[in-house]
């Protein structure tokens, strides 16, 4: 198979994977994502002949870079705006949220946005992406061990936040709302199965 049908397979293969990847981290700036996805397939075409015989782990640590790109130039362009005086909270748009507008779940969010940005990735690539301990390490450019350490400290730290906002009382053993399976992705010590 010459390099040129290795992309083709890939593409179709895991082109909705890396579109759910890049979406879920550009929560809300939805017009940023297909952006981000065709610069990861634009490296992936140029680097064509160093793709894996499992690209998708590989992509994930294509689309990480694109997004720190990506994000980067949202910050210079916010400041810019920022700068100009063109914020909507200048210009009387600001909505504030009402009593009781908490979204169920959003306190899983929230613990999670507590954590380092590198706790958040892995726990995210464990949880949201399914990747194994060897999946996650290609996708950071890391050693397996390292991968395996890392996550298991991120678990810990995030256990640590849930605590703080969720204190468990005797009424209430386990929190509930949505995100509940997603929490206990990210705090299940079980390795994944590797594909």
């Amino acid at each position: 198979m010459s390099n040129d049908e290795i992309f083709a397979a890939a593409y179709r293969a895991h082109y909705w994977a890396v579109s759910r990847y890049v979406a879920r981290r550009l929560q809300g700036r939805a017009d940023e994502v297909e952006e981000v996805v065709a610069e990861v397939f634009t490296v992936a075409w140029r680097r064509r002949a160093d793709l894996p015989a499992a690209p998708l782990p590989w992509l994930y640590g294509v689309a990480r870079n694109c997004l720190a790109n990506a994000v980067r130039g949202y910050g210079r362009r916010r400041r810019l705006v920022d700068r100009l005086g063109n914020d909507e909270a200048a210009h009387g748009r600001h909505v504030a949220a009402g009593p009781g507008t908490e979204a169920p779940g959003a306190w899983v969010h929230e613990a999670l946005d507590r954590l380092s940005p590198a706790d958040q990735e892995i726990l995210r690539l464990a949880a949201w992406e399914e990747l194994g301990a060897e999946e996650i390490a290609i996708a950071l450019g890391c050693g397996r061990r390292a991968a395996a350490m890392r996550l298991h400290r991120a678990r810990h730290r995030l256990r640590e936040e849930i605590a703080r906002l969720r204190p468990v009382t005797p009424a209430a053993q386990a929190p509930a709302g949505p995100g509940l399976a997603t929490v206990d992705a990210c705090l299940s010590e079980e390795p994944r199965h590797d594909r």
